[in-house]
């Protein structure tokens, strides 16, 4: 009989909240990265990236200049790069795909876009009103992550699947190895011999 692969927590332990929280997540994204296959995403790309470097401090210049010195040759080139990636996003959290990997990944897209796109969020120029929505993106993957290596597997994730059938997948899907668990005696007829004391 196969044996089964758990982290320690109880069978069910935090599993679907977990998942619920992290499929929830990726429709949010899905419907982020459909925007950004939009005509008006890749026409106003470098426009928005360049109106986030206005106003920002002296010493942060040479860093919305690097960006932009890179991207303006080929800002159509970026502007799908970043619906592709948001998109692969979207689709590896919904389906639970390599999980580990999507979120450490996810959160430095999510802080490469915080200091680009969004400026730092700029709670230090005139008029900002919040920090940002990426840097709030970038704790809800770290909080996943949390989650993961708490609660253990995840039933509702293609990576269940797979780590069943390959045996280092868990290093792309889970925050700690599983351990294996032997699976539950079901008929009296497995439980060793007793002796019976006079």
């Amino acid at each position: 009989m196969p044996r089964s692969v758990t982290t320690g927590s109880p069978p069910g332990l935090l599993s679907w909240p977990k998942d619920a929280l992290r499929i929830s997540f990726g429709v949010i994204w899905l419907i982020d990265a459909a925007l950004k296959w939009l005509p008006g995403f890749r026409s106003d790309y470098m426009s928005g990236l360049m109106g986030e470097a206005q106003g920002q401090p002296a010493w942060l210049k040479w860093w919305f200049d690097f960006w932009i010195n890179l991207q303006h040759p080929s800002a159509t080139f970026f502007a799908y790069l970043v619906a592709v990636v948001e998109t692969l996003i979207a689709l590896a959290l919904i389906f639970g795909f390599a999980r580990k990997l999507t979120y450490a990944s996810a959160i430095v897209f999510s802080l490469l876009i915080w200091a680009t796109a969004e400026g730092f969020g700029g709670p230090y120029t005139a008029g900002a009103a919040d920090i940002g929505t990426a840097i709030i993106y970038a704790i809800v993957f770290a909080g996943l992550m949390a989650l993961s290596y708490y609660a253990g597997p995840s039933r509702y994730s293609v990576d269940y699947y797979i780590e069943h059938r390959i045996s280092w997948w868990w290093k792309l899907a889970e925050m700690r190895r599983p351990v294996p668990v032997e699976p539950a005696i079901r008929d009296m007829s497995q439980l060793p011999a007793r002796r019976l004391s006079a």
